[in-house]
């Protein structure tokens, strides 16, 4: 009688999960598809996946506080969001599209003034923040997904402390999920005990509410640093070594950053900030420092170039975007914005390319729009390019990825697979032109699930050196072709489809 009960309780709860499936207007059809096929293929463990994973839920109210906080911030410092006008002027009109739909999503517009470094490698990275840590003399902001106990993670940490004990305001923030073994650390609480400011995104230390009310796998990937307002990071990588230690056999991670300054580090700034006052609403708006002008080496930069000109009025080769710097805007994303808002923004980019398309990224799981538009733009005679890592950390991404290859190398797509490590670089390069780099993967977690941060610019010579950057890449890495593809095994083509008809609910 008892077990007849409960038969009756799952076989309604089935049904009703189903229709409440069939009814979302957020799901594609792939993924209504994808959840039913779970819910009646294994109908007890469906129930309880969906229950964990089928639902974007972040607690109550929580989707309404951070809008109410990324309103206030806007309406406290405008002067961060930039505007049309520096578009208009400094982005060409067939590249314009994608800069307006980032506005559109963000409120963060297109700032000009700004100047960029390419790190070397992981080591210039790592002394260059370092450095920049120990000569900051107000603030220093940090947030990062993963931040191990390793050599940069430690370093990072005694830098920060050195700065609090100094008097410099320090936050650092970091994911819950990503960060758990620091967040349990000596080295949290030394921090703390120091005098830096900490606070944990998304955090899961009750695992019981987490499953109740929100989902564990809605996680804060973004990677943030700010020093002084002024100086700021964007890029992949997380406060972590190259040789990774929580997943050394796919080491080294390779990683790229670029060492910014501008006022687009200020949008980085609020960024930040909005993240930070959902766990700590008691900071005042005011207590976050913003510089929306060049910074003094970019005015000394200004300065330099503006008195060769003077000396030279015949030499061409100097122009204004490069006294003035670049066009560059924040584009960020999240569970609590619009659905769809990352693959509508990378199809704009993409769907901009003319000459040529230069894509790296570790893990590739998209949906078909993203699929077709990078198809389309290889089929109207766009070079396209694809880099990916030859061993995946997760046999779920490789299985994916791979059941696509024979759609892009149909279509004139190149595919390269990067041997050195796990090429942990998201880039994206248009034209020579513009270029995007940050936290985002070609995939659905980054799509729909995670909270990302992104900057893209418009500037010839910064692109130039990501593209060159991406071919170094290409050097290192295996070229995949048709005719291999064609003759993997038929259990293997079938294996990478099975797994990747289940991707939209990855």
């Amino acid at each position: 009688m008892l077990l007849d009960i409960l038969l009756t309780i799952h076989f309604i709860l089935i049904i009703l999960i189903s229709l409440r499936v069939l009814a979302r207007q957020d799901f594609t059809s792939p993924a209504r598809l994808a959840w039913l096929v779970v819910l009646f293929i294994l109908p007890y463990l469906g129930v309880l996946v969906y229950w964990m994973f089928g639902e974007l839920r972040l607690g109550r109210g929580f989707t309404e506080q951070s809008q109410q906080i990324i309103e206030d911030l806007h309406k406290h410092n405008p002067e961060v969001l930039g505007n049309d006008s520096a578009l208009i002027k400094s982005v060409k009109p067939e590249y314009r599209a994608a800069f307006a739909y980032a506005a559109n999503i963000t409120g963060f517009h297109t700032t000009v003034g700004n100047h960029a470094e390419l790190m070397a490698d992981a080591d210039e990275t790592r002394r260059r923040m370092i450095a920049d840590f120990d000569a900051a003399t107000e603030q220093i902001h940090v947030l990062y997904y993963i931040w191990l106990v390793d050599g940069m993670g430690i370093d990072t940490a005694q830098a920060l402390m050195r700065a609090a004990r100094r008097g410099v305001t320090c936050r650092a923030m970091v994911d819950g999920m990503g960060s758990r073994k620091l967040v349990r650390s000596k080295l949290w609480q030394e921090m703390q005990d120091a005098g830096v400011e900490v606070s944990v995104a998304l955090p899961i230390r009750n695992l019981i509410k987490v499953f109740l009310f929100s989902r564990i796998d809605l996680r804060n990937h973004r990677k943030i640093t700010v020093i002084d307002g002024k100086i700021g990071y964007s890029g992949s990588r997380n406060c972590a070594d190259p040789e990774f230690r929580v997943k050394p056999k796919y080491a080294p991670w390779v990683d790229i950053m670029l060492r910014m300054q501008g006022p687009v580090v200020a949008q980085n700034q609020m960024l930040f900030a909005s993240d930070w006052l959902i766990k700590n609403p008691d900071t005042p708006l005011d207590s976050f420092i913003y510089h929306t002008d060049t910074d003094s080496d970019s005015d000394k930069k200004t300065q330099e170039a503006g008195q060769l000109k003077n000396k030279q009025p015949e030499d061409k080769q100097i122009e204004d975007r490069e006294i003035k710097g670049f066009a560059a805007q924040v584009f960020a994303d999240g569970p609590t914005q619009r659905h769809g808002t990352t693959p509508q923004f990378l199809g704009a980019l993409i769907s901009q390319a003319q000459r040529t398309l230069i894509i790296s990224t570790p893990y590739f799981v998209p949906d078909y729009s993203l699929v077709s538009i990078l198809c389309a733009t290889a089929y109207r005679g766009v070079e396209v390019t694809m880099i990916f890592p030859k061993h995946n950390d997760s046999f779920v991404v490789a299985a994916t990825s791979h059941s696509f290859y024979w759609q892009l190398l149909e279509a004139g797509i190149k595919i390269y697979e990067y041997k050195l490590g796990l090429l942990h670089a998201k880039t994206l390069t248009v034209d020579g032109e513009i270029g995007l780099i940050g936290s985002t993967n070609l995939d659905l977690r980054s799509f729909d699930l995670n909270y990302e941060n992104n900057v893209v610019f418009s500037d010839e010579a910064l692109t130039a050196k990501i593209v060159e950057r991406q071919y170094q890449y290409i050097a290192d890495s295996e070229q995949i072709l048709l005719e291999q593809v064609k003759n993997w095994p038929l259990s293997y083509r079938i294996w990478n489809n099975i797994v990747a008809t289940m991707g939209p609910i990855l």
